[in-house]
């Protein structure tokens, strides 16, 4: 059992603007001292081991509670969007920030202030949990530390992207699956995730004879993993809850598959959630693809979204069954033009991670690229698909990388790391702005009121989770 002892020498970094008293009990002296020192706690928690890591997990979740950075839940903002009690003309963005996301989490918090934007949601998926090698307690601590570091005080909302039953071992073995993502979605919760899109859209069978058969498995393990959440969720604390009816990837949704699965989710939530409340919001399939389509040259093939369909599936799901509104997923490769098109359509919620990674590896050395490409060439040939370019395998497989590669990462160069993140920074701007998130601190501070929840030392000491095959999974 780690001691205080240990506990005092990973917070040595924060010097005397932070106390720590037997309980523990930690006290901020000094504010404005702490934000430039709490990087040097947030390494440890990325590259420590434990109990190391998990002592500056926590200590983060302590010190952003202290400072007024929350972890909260956007369910209320996206029910009362959904009821025409807020603005419907801005899409919030939910982005997956795979590599260096304490770096790239200051850059957004950097841009939100300059537009006075809150409603954002910083994301991981089951998929990226695996391949960049962070647990969702190390995620939750690089937000944080960032909102302490950028002197942001308010809600913060983090979110579990796809938390995904994979259809391949569901196959094999659907009680083993389904426990993986029940005890994924615990530990993310623990961690301060109060935002969890669940994704068993992978288990929809077309082959059955009706849309209500179609999407039975999916409908009614969407309704058990909700009824789990509302377990073990906080008190006071409604955990913003989102389903999806169609893989990204396949054919674009239709309304009445967006019926089929609400009309099943609501018959099912008596029985699995009883009078406690349902989804926040629900995903659909418009045109994309995660990471977007790779040509033989290393550019990416333009998309069209079908920005009707996603309008009119965002107005049923408010109007019929008051939801926030549909989630665009798969659209951070887009032209940025089209951005300004999903405020337009109504849509809730936007998802964006692959153009976030391309900024980075456009901008990393040559050197430490080309020893990346190496590593990728030697440790996953398999992921090289018949008749592919080398551009088109290395930016397909680059993201393998970002786990093994996070110390070289951390530590590159001042030069190295201001390109990078400057760059991010006003790509975050012009999202912000695209999307019309600007002026969003009003709609949150209205219909978000985030509490303080403190967790358990104890739940940030156990071991990690256990490592995992996420080759078949959704990003």
């Amino acid at each position: 059992m780690a001691t205080l002892e240990t506990l005092l020498q990973v917070a040595e970094p924060l010097g005397s603007s932070v106390t720590i008293n037997p309980g523990p009990n930690v006290i901020i002296r000094d504010p404005d001292a702490l934000r430039p020192r709490i990087e040097g706690v947030v390494r440890t928690a990325c590259l420590g081991t434990q109990p190391e890591k998990g002592l500056a997990c926590w200590l983060i979740r302590e010190l952003a509670v202290e400072y007024g950075a929350l972890p909260a839940s956007i369910h209320t903002l996206y029910l009362a969007r959904g009821a025409g009690k807020t603005r419907n003309d801005f899409t919030v963005p939910a982005m997956n920030l795979r590599a260096l996301p304490f770096q790239a989490a200051r850059a957004v918090f950097r841009a939100a202030r300059a537009a006075d934007a809150q409603a954002l949601l910083f994301e991981i998926a089951r998929s990226e949990i695996g391949y960049t090698d962070q647990r969702p307690a190390e995620y939750a601590a690089c937000v944080l530390g960032a909102a302490i570091a950028e002197g942001y005080r308010g809600p913060v909302f983090i979110q579990g992207d796809h938390f995904q039953v994979g259809a391949k071992k569901f196959k094999q073995n659907a009680a083993a699956e389904v426990e993986a993502v029940k005890a994924l979605t615990a530990e993310a919760i623990t961690a301060g995730f109060f935002n969890i899109d669940i994704d068993t859209s992978t288990l929809v069978d077309l082959d059955q004879p009706t849309l209500l058969e179609q999407q039975r498995v999916n409908f009614t393990l969407c309704a058990e993993f909700s009824a789990l959440i509302r377990q073990i969720e906080p008190a006071s604390v409604v955990v913003s809850i989102g389903g999806e009816i169609g893989e990204v990837g396949g054919h674009n949704s239709t309304e009445p598959e967006l019926r089929a699965f609400m009309d099943g989710f609501k018959q099912w939530m008596p029985l699995a959630l009883g009078d406690k409340p349902g989804l926040s919001k629900i995903s659909v399939q418009t045109g994309t693809s995660h990471g977007g389509i790779v040509l033989p040259d290393g550019t990416i093939a333009k998309v069209k979204v079908d920005f009707d369909t996603l309008q009119k599936l965002s107005l049923l799901s408010q109007k019929a069954y008051a939801l926030g509104g549909a989630v665009q997923h798969g659209a951070s490769t887009l032209p940025e033009e089209a951005f300004t098109r999903f405020a337009e359509a109504n849509a809730v919620e936007v998802h964006l991670a692959t153009n976030f990674q391309n900024m980075l590896y456009d901008r990393l050395p040559d050197g430490l690229r080309q020893e990346i490409y190496a590593y990728l060439a030697k440790n996953h040939p398999d992921e090289r698909k018949p008749g592919q370019t080398d551009e088109q395998f290395y930016y397909g497989a680059r993201k393998r990388a970002i786990g093994p590669f996070k110390r070289q990462l951390w530590d590159l160069a001042p030069e190295a790391m201001a390109r990078i993140t400057l760059a991010w920074e006003e790509q975050f701007r012009l999202l912000f702005q695209r999307l019309n998130v600007g002026g969003t601190r009003l709609e949150v501070s209205q219909h978000v009121k985030p509490i303080a929840v403190r967790a358990p030392l104890a739940a940030f000491l156990k071991a990690a989770g256990v490592s995992e095959d996420v080759r078949d999974l959704a990003d």
